[in-house]
Parts: C-alpha cells; structure tokens; sequence
C-alpha cells in the first residue's frame, strides 16, 4: 500500500514554503510524519482515512454533462461565453461546455454521484472567481471520505454506527447510500465541513455540507499509535513518527517460515496498556512492537544522565526486551562453462583421522544441521570449487576435474548463533543455492536504545540486581528507571497521562483509549486509582533497595510501553591494525570492511588547538599512510631508489617520510601539466 508522498522540490534547498503545512493538506497529509534533516516537509505520508484517486473514463462524465442540459462550447458565441450568468465546463482541464445554471448542474452531477451512477471518486466544484465548473475524474488526486449533511442533520445515524458495529453493514455499503462520500482537495474548497456535530450551522451561507468522520483521522498510521499525541510538543510526535519505524516486534504470521536477509523479532511482544482507535483499525494489536514496562521516574545513581535508562536485571532474565536476530546467508553452487561444478563435501579428515574442530558441525552432505550451534570462525557449509573451473581445455563433459581447492563459508559474527533454516533451491541457470538462516537469541545489555511512544529515546546505562531496586508498599519493582529530567524541556504530557491511564487499566483489568482528541480522560483515571487506594497523581512511595528506607519523595510509577530500537552489539566497532585501501594506502572505511575510525576535519583543528602537533603527526601519517620518497635538493622532483630522473644523478637526493596520499596528489597534478617541486631544508 502507497502511504508516502515525496516532492521533487530539491532537497538541498533552504526554502520554507514547500516544507510548510498548508492548509489544504488537513486530513489529507498526516502534519506529523514527515522525515528530520534535509527531507523535512518534502517527504508527506498520508492521512489515515485518504485515498489517491485513479483513472476514470471521462467520455461516459462528458456525455451524462450534455443529457444535464450542457451548452456545447463550439456552437456558442463569443458574447454568450463572456455573459457573466454563464459558467464555463472543464472535465480535467479540458473546457467542454457552457451552463446557465451552475448551481443546477453541480447539484445534480452530484446527486448522480451519491446514488452510485457515477464513481465516487468523480469531483464537482465551482469557481466563482473563474466562472467555471470543473468536473475532475483523473488519476492522482488525494482524496477522503466525509459523512454528508442535509438539512442540518447527519446522514448517518445512531442505528447505522450499530449496524456497523455488528458487522451488518460495511464501509462500502455508506457510499452505496449515499450517507458518505469523497472530497478531493478542490471540492473541499467548495464545502462547509464541520468537526463535531456540535458544530453543525443550520442556515444561512455558511450552512454545513459536511462532517468529519473522526478529528483523530487527520493524523497518520504512525501517527496514529502514539498515546495522547495532542499533549505532546509537536516535535516530539515527529520524531516519534522515525522511530516508531525502527521499533523490533513482530512482522506477520509467517515470520519463523520465511528467510529474510535480515530479521529482527522480539520473542515476547505485547498489546499496549493504552491503545488508540487507530491501533484498532490497523491490527497493530495482532502484530505488537513493544513491551509495557513498569518504570518509576526517579534519578538513581549517575548512570541514567543524559535520558539513560537503568533495567532491572531479573526482568531481562525473565524476557523483558528479550530479541531473535535471523540472519541469511547465502551461497551458490556453480556450474562453470567447460563442464565443471562445485560440489558440497564431508569434513575433510585429518593424518590422525579426526576432524579439524572448524569442521565440527558439517554433516556428510556438507552443511551444517539444523539446530547446530555455530561458534566465531566455525564452518558450516564445505563448498569445494574445482582448481580448473575457467579453464577452457577440459572436457564440455566435465570429466577432467584437475583438484577441489576448499571455499567454504565460515560464520564471522563475533557472537555465536543456531542453525535455524537450511533450504536449497535452483536459480534461473540451474545453478544450486544453498540458504542457511542463523539465529542469535539476544537480551538487552548496556548501550542498547529504547524508546517511548513520545520520541522520548535513551540507551541502557546501568543493569541492576532487584534486590538493590525500590520497590513499592505491594512490593513491586521496577523493570526500569528514567530520570525525571527529560520531562520539563520535552514537555511530553502525553507520555505522563499514559502512565496514569496504564496504571488504571492495569488495577481495573481494561485497556484504556489515548486516542488524539479524545481517549480516557485523566480525571476519570486519577478516581479510578484513587478507588483502588493509590494516589490520584500515580505516585507511590518507594522503598529503597539498599538502604531499606523509604525514599523521601513520592516517586511517579506505573506501565509504559516502551520499544526496542536498536542493538549496540550490531554498532560497535574498533581496530588497532587491518586492510588497507589499495588506492591510498589508508585504512579501509566501514565496520563491515574491519575499517579504521576517521579523525576528521572538526578533531584536527581540536588537536591543532591544543598544539598537540606530535599526536597529530602521529595519527594523521604515521598510524594511516606513512610512506618514504627519494627527493631531489635540486629540483624538489621525487625520484627512486636514491636517483632524480629529471637531473640525472644521485647526489643530492634525500629521504623523506610523507603521507601516501600526498605522493598520490603529487602524481596526478603531474598528469595534469602541474609540477608541484619540495623546498627541502635541513632540521
């Protein structure tokens, strides 16, 4: 399903307008979800209830226009086309006609459209400075669905919701009758709509066409998720929209039957203690993305600064952020032009007729078995390439195979993991492909990023034992700590209110609503909790862990449903020695290529600061691309071997060590006509 939008506008460019929330994208764009950084505002995703239009036939339109009493555009004169009373006819752009009574026509084209003989997704509006009807039945247009208004009433009803809500009756069935129908941007323009019923007005020329279905549709899917969002500061629901992206759970039915290049799951994902009608509507709750934590906002130590979170270690032994990391590995076996293939082979034996440990776990067919523990460097499938696989000489048969020479995979994670999946298939040119799915089981460790359901993000800072964590009178402690600072500047009210409203669905066994604009309100939460002998605030006395004292503050404690982002494991990265680019001769770059930490522009001039000119030398040349060049006094030209080319002789020609990528420089200004010379001095 298409939900985003992107712009073509250049992305590099500073310009507000297009990046702004125009008023015409209300209920049509989500005002949330929209990318950080250079994207912001160009990149949309669309409203949760909008539709985008595709082709209708205009011909059948143009022909019913005409039955409706339309003028044709040719037979008219020039002073009936410029009458004031008379309104020109477009269908997509193109004008086809003249009407006399525009009100007339529209109503009736529109009348058409709500008994069902025309699309739904025809648009009828009149331009009043242009004198003109347009009628647009093209591809494209964004569009959504708005409960109609006559005569100051709603046309859909109480029994109609009951209808719907037994399933007697289905979306389509409103449209069919007439009780619902879709607006495109332009039509908007040309309507009165009305966000509550409330706000219905009866008469006169701001008389309402038209209601909205629900205010909290005007958000998107994403969007749509978070808890009240409308008690948020409006950046932090964007940013809530990226990670919400990110979170780990469950993916569909099939997960543990599919081999995904890479899959992450969570082992025990979970319905939120708060949901949203949007939940409801998506299925989210049938395929979660997080855990209700309990967490207590309170500071504890120093290692939850900076939006750190401290765990509770017996809630990460019992599952609490608990992931499955499937990773496929793939590899071909081949048919070569002259005959020859690959083949799979049993371990290879050893002089003393064992097996090299490497090779522990290969089956005789040559791969490894399902449910095989894989250890750093271990082998799991034997493939053997023939010696003379680009050799043309042999037989087409391929019945002269030289030698194998071994090409196996070996498991490079430093981690071990279990072999989940083996599956062998064929590709388009009869060549086997072996896939073999490896599993890691991972628990949450320090550094890993969790976040809330309102962009409130932060990394495990400390795991603790439960016997050092507080815990409250019914002596139930924590899976997590946050520290109360991130909540003044972020000014997240919403993710308050869900801990109160968790807390009342934990003590009445009901889910709550946190729908935007609407949900369980607070005061209805605080005397629910106030009923089960808790604080109307959703503060509870904490005992602490250590000392065995009560704490001297009432501390805020409840469920909040927090997600797993990302994994330290998968980021960390370091080096001391490894490959080198081939080019420069300095160290490779990305910690797939085992490459080396960049000391950039920024952390040179940090260093030229503090004068620290030896570091420098040191990390800039000789840790990266030292490298010795024979240099001529004379000429400043590099020469080899002790001997200038260019003055012909060895005399004065020293040694000196520069950085790769200099002599590199030197090379190609040569090639360009360009003859940078080395002043040389003694030192």
């Amino acid at each position: 399903m298409m939900t985003r939008i992107s712009s073509q506008f250049e992305k590099t460019r500073k310009v507000s307008g297009p990046r702004a929330l125009q008023p015409s994208q209300w209920g049509m764009l989500c005002p949330s979800d929209t990318p950080e950084g250079e994207a912001c505002g160009l990149v949309k995703n669309l409203a949760l209830m909008t539709h985008i239009t595709t082709d209708v036939e205009e011909e059948p339109i143009m022909r019913l226009a005409f039955m409706l009493g339309l003028e044709d555009v040719c037979l008219a004169t020039g002073a009936e086309m410029y009458d004031h009373n008379n309104f020109m006819v477009h269908v997509n752009g193109m004008i086809i006609g003249l009407t006399r009574t525009p009100l007339h026509f529209v109503a009736k084209l529109r009348k058409l459209r709500r008994a069902g003989r025309i699309s739904e997704f025809v648009s009828v509006y009149i331009n009043h400075h242009h004198r003109a009807v347009y009628i647009a039945c093209d591809g494209g247009r964004i569009c959504r669905p708005l409960i109609i208004v006559e005569r100051g009433q709603s046309l859909v009803t109480a029994e109609h919701v009951v209808l719907l809500r037994a399933g007697k009756m289905t979306f389509d069935a409103f449209l069919k009758l007439g009780l619902v129908e879709y607006l495109d941007v332009n039509e908007e323009n040309d309507s009165r709509i009305a966000l509550y019923e409330r706000d219905i007005v009866f008469s006169g020329p701001g008389r309402t066409t038209h209601l909205e279905i629900e205010p909290f549709t005007i958000l998107g899917a994403v969007a749509g998720l978070i808890p009240y969002p409308h008690h948020n500061q409006s950046p932090r629901n964007t940013y809530q929209c990226a990670m919400g992206k990110q979170a780990i759970g469950a993916i569909a039915y099939n997960q543990l039957n599919r081999i995904d290049t890479l899959l992450y799951l969570l082992v025990y994902p979970q319905k939120p203690m708060v949901k949203t009608r949007t939940i409801e509507l998506v299925g989210y709750e049938s395929l979660p993305a997080g855990q209700n934590a309990t967490v207590a906002v309170m500071s504890y130590s120093g290692y939850d600064i900076e939006d750190a979170l401290i765990l509770n270690k017996s809630s990460l032994d019992r599952g609490y952020g608990r992931c499955q990391v499937m990773r496929k590995n793939v590899t071909m076996i081949r048919k070569y032009p002259n005959g020859t293939y690959d083949r799979l082979a049993d371990a290879p034996q050893e002089e003393n007729g064992g097996v090299q440990k490497r090779y522990d776990i290969i089956q005789p067919d040559g791969i490894a078995g399902v449910g095989e523990r894989v250890d750093p460097g271990d082998i799991y499938v034997n493939k053997q390439t023939p010696t003379n696989a680009n050799d043309n000489t042999a037989g087409m048969d391929g019945s002269v195979v030289a030698s194998y020479r071994n090409t196996p995979m070996s498991y490079k994670s430093p981690v071990a993991g279990y072999i989940d999946k083996v599956l062998l298939t064929e590709t388009e040119n009869d060549n086997t492909l072996v896939k073999v799915l490896i599993r890691q089981t991972r628990r949450p460790e320090l550094g890993d990023k969790f976040s809330s359901r309102h962009g409130q993000k932060g990394v495990c800072g400390l795991i603790v034992n439960q016997e050092d964590m507080p815990f409250n009178d019914q002596g139930v402690c924590p899976d997590s700590i946050m520290n109360p600072h991130g909540f003044p500047s972020r000014m997240t009210v919403g993710k308050m209110i869900e801990l109160i409203s968790g807390k009342a669905g934990v003590l009445t066994g009901k889910l709550r609503y946190g729908t935007a604009f609407g949900g369980s309100k607070v005061e209805d939460m605080s005397k629910l909790l106030m009923e089960h002998g808790f604080s109307y605030s959703g503060k509870d006395m904490l005992t602490s862990g250590i000392t065995g004292e009560s704490l001297e503050a009432f501390v805020f404690f409840g469920p909040i449903y927090y997600q797993v982002q990302h994994m330290v494991m998968d980021k960390m990265h370091a080096r001391a020695r490894g490959p080198r680019a081939t080019l420069t001769r300095q160290p490779t770059e990305g910690r797939s290529r085992d490459g080396g930490l960049r000391l950039g522009e920024m952390e040179r001039d940090c260093l030229i600061g503090y004068g620290a000119t030896q570091l420098l030398l040191e990390r800039l040349m000789i840790s990266s691309d030292k490298f010795e060049v024979c240099a001529c006094e004379t000429c400043g030209l590099m020469g080899y071997n002790g001997w200038c080319p260019y003055c012909k002789t060895s005399q004065k020609v020293a040694k000196l060590t520069i950085p790769y990528a200099a002599k590199l420089l030197f090379q190609e200004l040569m090639a360009m006509n360009v003859m940078p010379r080395m002043v040389l001095e003694d030192v």
